[in-house]
């Protein structure tokens, strides 16, 4: 895959891609073809010796050409229809093993992508749950950090100290604080949040105007979890798309 960002680009534990699980490809693709600016092309062959790929029906989002993010066929009803960020890993099976010693779990143990990559899912001790990434043709983004692609990831945690620990452990550096280049945060998730709110990743999405892009949001069917708020690392609002999937518009 040619892109801006190459493979090097992601050292291991920064985010790298962001994948939409959705009951309708088609209904998020006009979605967030309006909404951003996608186009959007069908994954490639996904289909393995012994069946169907994990990315089987599903179509790459492109941004000015470059790849920004991935809408996946939800296959099983019970599971949430989410954004799920994607961390960098040189080498996916000994992160997952590194996950289970640090306390951590992982949902799917790694498996290959044809020849794009290996993925695998896995949730930090509070029950987050986030994905992995072992790049091959496809090392992740070719473009983040502007209007309509991924700016950031905010984790909320129940147990900061305990968060903290668990991912500094795991990829060997300070994810969060000042000087972090890791386009990563956490806050703590207080009594201002619903109680049944499980600790989750939030993905970011740039935007020029936060205020501006609510009216789109709702006219195309998604609605307003949180209207616009100041944080340490740029104006956000938290939305829903039309199928129920949160997200936030981060302004910078």
């Amino acid at each position: 895959m040619a892109g801006s960002e190459g493979s090097a680009a992601f050292a291991e534990g920064v985010p790298c891609w962001i994948d939409a699980q959705l009951p309708d490809v088609e209904a998020g693709k006009r979605f967030y073809g309006e909404l951003f600016g996608w186009t959007f092309e069908p994954f490639g062959r996904t289909e393995e010796p012994t069946g169907p790929g994990p990315y089987a029906g599903s179509v790459r989002a492109h941004l000015d050409g470059e790849p920004v993010a991935a809408l996946v066929p939800k296959r099983d009803g019970r599971m949430p229809t989410v954004w799920t960020v994607y961390f960098a890993t040189p080498d996916a099976d000994d992160l997952a093993d590194r996950i289970r010693e640090a306390g951590g779990q992982v949902i799917t143990a790694p498996v290959p992508v044809g020849p794009y990559g290996t993925m695998a899912l896995a949730a930090d001790p509070e029950s987050a749950v986030f994905g992995l990434w072992e790049g091959g043709t496809h090392p992740g983004f070719g473009k983040r950090h502007g209007p309509g692609s991924f700016s950031w990831v905010e984790l909320y945690a129940r147990d900061t100290a305990v968060a903290d620990s668990f991912y500094a452990g795991l990829f060997h550096d300070a994810l969060f604080g000042p000087g972090t280049t890791r386009d990563f945060g956490r806050v703590l998730v207080t009594e201002a949040f619903p109680a049944e709110m499980p600790p989750h990743f939030l993905v970011h999405f740039g935007v020029d105007d936060c205020e501006a892009l609510l009216g789109t949001v709702v006219r195309l069917g998604g609605r307003v979890q949180a209207p616009p708020f100041d944080t340490s690392y740029g104006r956000v609002a938290v939305v829903t798309d039309s199928q129920g999937a949160s997200f936030a518009l981060l302004q910078t």
